[in-house]
């Protein structure tokens, strides 16, 4: 039986007698950089052409594109299982990863709400939620639970209350004002839901979707980070389980077992509670981490059994090394580009980006391989960055 995190912490007074320091596993590295990628990508799809696989589903439904965030929420949790006991073996204290966690958190809530105002910082519709604060709360809650208690049967309690008790809360509780949904108001209606309400209640003019007479939504809500923490949880129980003493082989097969469960009881439930990415429904949590099993199957089968690890892994390897330092300057560079502004040779001024796709991509006579040549062209660019970060043996850790 593997000693615990606790059991860890009081053997750590000199770090040599710390046992069994976590192995790092290459294939988590190779599909946290195969998700930053695709999450520029389809962050920078190339507008209006781009193909629908490309763009999120519009309300309830699910694209590719809808299952990136999750899967880097996901990615986050299963990090957290290996990061906090290798700082443990190299004598790190609870107390201490408990502060970094706290710390770490709040440093991303500020990321995401410079990634939100950049470059004007207009502070009257300054938006507070987004993607960084989505994974800030998520890293936060399951962290500081994983430092309490390393037991996998605490997060199944923990997944299963999250999932099961955003549904009740969805379905039954009233809406202010509006009634029960279902009987007063249509069923997860697109702007008359208990999410919404709490958003609009708590942050209103600061939404993501918000026009001065019409104070809409935030697909990033309160209310709909409770549903996040079960994606999270569920990359804690994939981090636990590849953790433990079984083989490869068997952490594989057990990987597609989980896998093909999830995307079951997620496409079951999603008959009552549609797949929905905007409201992370429950079984959007399922079928999304069903997906992100999958993918992690895929590669830890081609990295860590078949022991597959030249070439192809590098680009991933460099993009997942310095994941947030990509997402942010792939968030911050259309900001700059955009007011940047060069002539177009009729005394006008135009933005610089704008010019560029004019003079390039645009002469792709289809429009579909013009928004994507625009998106892959953009993502290799946020690409150098980080790759010379990683020539250079720079990881930015927040």
């Amino acid at each position: 039986m593997q000693p615990s995190l606790t059991e860890k912490q009081n053997t750590v007074t000199n770090p040599a007698l710390a046992k069994n320091p976590s192995k790092r596993v290459l294939a988590l590295d190779v599909v946290r950089g195969i998700t930053i990628a695709f999450m520029i990508m389809v962050n920078n799809n190339g507008g209006p052409g781009s193909w629908g696989f490309m763009n999120h589903a519009n309300w309830n439904g699910l694209t590719p594109t809808d299952l990136v965030f999750p899967t880097f929420v996901f990615v986050v949790g299963v990090s957290v299982v290996f990061a906090f006991h290798a700082r443990i073996a190299k004598g790190d204290s609870r107390a201490k990863l408990a502060k970094h966690t706290v710390i770490r958190a709040i440093v991303l809530i500020l990321f995401g709400i410079i990634v939100n105002s950049f470059p004007f910082f207009e502070t009257p519709h300054m938006r507070f939620y987004g993607v960084l604060q989505r994974i800030a709360v998520c890293y936060l809650v399951v962290g500081l639970f994983y430092l309490w208690d390393q037991r996998a049967s605490t997060k199944w309690i923990a997944l299963a209350t999250c999932l099961i008790g955003y549904w009740i809360l969805v379905r039954w509780v009233p809406i202010p004002g509006v009634g029960v949904p279902g009987r007063d108001v249509p069923f997860m209606d697109m702007t008359q839901n208990l999410v919404s309400w709490i958003d609009r209640a708590i942050f209103p003019h600061h939404l993501y979707l918000y026009s001065p007479d019409h104070n809409v939504r935030d697909p990033e809500g309160l209310l709909s980070d409770l549903p996040a923490i079960g994606t999270a949880l569920m990359g804690i129980l994939t981090g636990i389980f590849l953790r433990s003493a079984r083989s490869v082989s068997t952490k594989t097969a057990g990987l597609a077992i989980a896998s093909l469960s999830s995307l079951a009881i997620g496409y079951l439930w999603s008959l009552e509670f549609p797949l929905n990415k905007n409201m992370w429904t429950s079984s959007f949590v399922l079928v999304a981490g069903g997906y992100s099993l999958a993918l992690l199957t895929v590669v830890y089968f081609a990295v860590e059994q078949m022991g597959w690890r030249k070439g192809w892994t590098w680009p991933w390897l460099v993009f997942g090394s310095n994941a947030i330092a990509a997402y942010m300057f792939s968030e911050l560079t259309p900001g700059i580009l955009y007011n940047l502004t060069v002539s177009n040779g009729s005394g006008q001024r135009t933005p610089f980006i704008v010019s560029f796709v004019t003079h390039t991509f645009a002469h792709i006579p289809n429009p579909h391989w013009a928004a994507f040549a625009y998106s892959v062209s953009f993502t290799t660019f946020c690409f150098i960055p980080v790759w010379i970060l990683y020539r250079r043996k720079i990881f930015l850790k927040v």
